[in-house]
């Protein structure tokens, strides 16, 4: 027992006498060690002989464990240092997407420079399909797309030789298609793209996207209250080329000539204002009415509008109204639908002008008109509360004479 005091107390002494040198991380967990034997091992239990013997085998074993642990805990940090180099390439396919599916334009513009990777992944019609429809949707439609591909075609023929091996003259080739464009002036030698990588495909989406964002690309859409809200142009819309204005977030419109007109450009048309054209027809063309057996009084319509047959149509907000034999107020029902006869009323007139009604056949029409109060021509009837409320945000302040 004597023995036993002795030694352990000697083991003290000597541990203080070397602990004024800087020592291991691990001898100075040592320290612990005494508290931590004698909680683990009663001091009767030492007295026993096998016990005793043990004693030095288990100090090694402790002090081993503790050189593991804090080799544990260094292999840790440099796992945590390798981790912290990784690159956003490391990430699962997965995850990558994600990240770049949330980014902005500009911010897919950023990741494309990284490396020739990312620059494959970001410049994908994935993510710009997206953002395309996001910003462009309302207001490219069909023929602007029809446009586009026109467009990409006639640049990727232009680098093909004929069959005598002289490149042909762009203007000469597509004179014949582009007659009715060349009266509006249409830049059809303009480098949709001088500023997009020459590297990306003319046919991508992100190509497209930049040739509309950057203006260098007109294309066809609609413009509501043209030249300004004119007060000859209220609560119509009209067929017109644009072009954006990056830095005002706004459009340049020029449109066809009417007649002996000059072309007519507007500068500063804002996106409440534009729309892609609702049906396929062309603004020369008369738009083949498939609504006229559903009208009711009441309903939105629009309808076309020229003043004469040199001029393309305009579209014109009005609503059904009801005939003059109409018993709606004195029986309480109205059977207007079973006539022939529609009413169509333009209240944005004053009551008496000539503009504030007329009356079509519900059967035969096709257009009718006259050169003194112009020609009417298809209808569509709105079924959409949104096509209803813009026409209604645009009423004028004032009734029109």
């Amino acid at each position: 027992m004597l023995f036993i005091f002795i030694t352990f107390f000697s083991f003290i002494l000597f541990y203080k006498s070397i602990t004024l040198k800087p020592l291991p991380k691990w001898v100075t967990e040592l320290r612990h060690f005494p508290l931590f034997f004698l909680k683990q091992v009663s001091f009767s239990n030492l007295v026993n002989s096998s016990s005793f013997l043990l004693f030095p085998l288990s100090v090694l074993t402790t002090m081993k464990m503790m050189k593991v642990t804090s080799f544990n805990a260094r292999t840790q940090d440099n796992v945590q240092e390798i981790e912290q180099e990784m690159s956003v390439l490391d990430l699962p396919e997965l995850a990558l997407d994600c990240i770049l599916d949330r980014l902005s334009p500009e911010g897919l513009c950023s990741m494309a420079g990284v490396c020739k990777s990312m620059k494959d992944r970001c410049t994908g019609d994935r993510f710009w399909d997206k953002h395309m429809k996001q910003k462009w949707g309302r207001v490219v439609g069909p023929s602007a797309y029809r446009e586009w591909q026109w467009h990409i075609a006639s640049k990727k023929d232009w680098t093909k030789p004929d069959q005598s091996g002289q490149r042909k003259s762009f203007l000469m080739r597509s004179i014949s298609r582009l007659w009715p464009r060349l009266l509006i002036g249409l830049d059809i030698d303009h480098d949709v793209a001088s500023d997009t990588p020459k590297s990306l495909p003319v046919d991508s989406i992100m190509y497209w996207y930049n040739a509309l964002h950057t203006g260098k690309f007109w294309f066809p859409a609609q413009v509501y209250n043209r030249e300004n809200g004119h007060i000859g142009f209220m609560l119509s819309c009209y067929d017109a080329e644009l072009c954006y204005d990056l830095h005002t977030d706004t459009f340049q419109a020029r449109y066809p000539p009417h007649g002996r007109r000059a072309i007519a450009m507007e500068s500063g048309v804002t996106w409440d204002r534009l729309r892609a054209p609702p049906v396929d027809t062309p603004p020369h063309d008369l738009h083949i009415s498939d609504c006229l057996n559903e009208l009711r009084s009441g309903d939105h319509i629009e309808i076309q509008w020229r003043r004469n047959k040199e001029f393309p149509y305009g579209w014109w907000y009005g609503v059904v109204g009801h005939l003059e034999t109409c018993q709606v107020i004195s029986q309480g029902y109205c059977r207007c639908h079973e006539s022939e006869t529609v009413v169509l009323e333009f209240n944005q007139y004053t009551p008496g002008s000539r503009w504030r009604q007329t009356c079509i056949n519900r059967k035969e029409h096709r257009e009718e008109g006259n050169e003194a109060d112009g020609f009417y021509g298809g209808i569509r009837k709105l079924n959409s509360n949104h096509d209803i409320s813009t026409w209604k945000q645009l009423w004028p302040p004032a009734i029109l004479e």
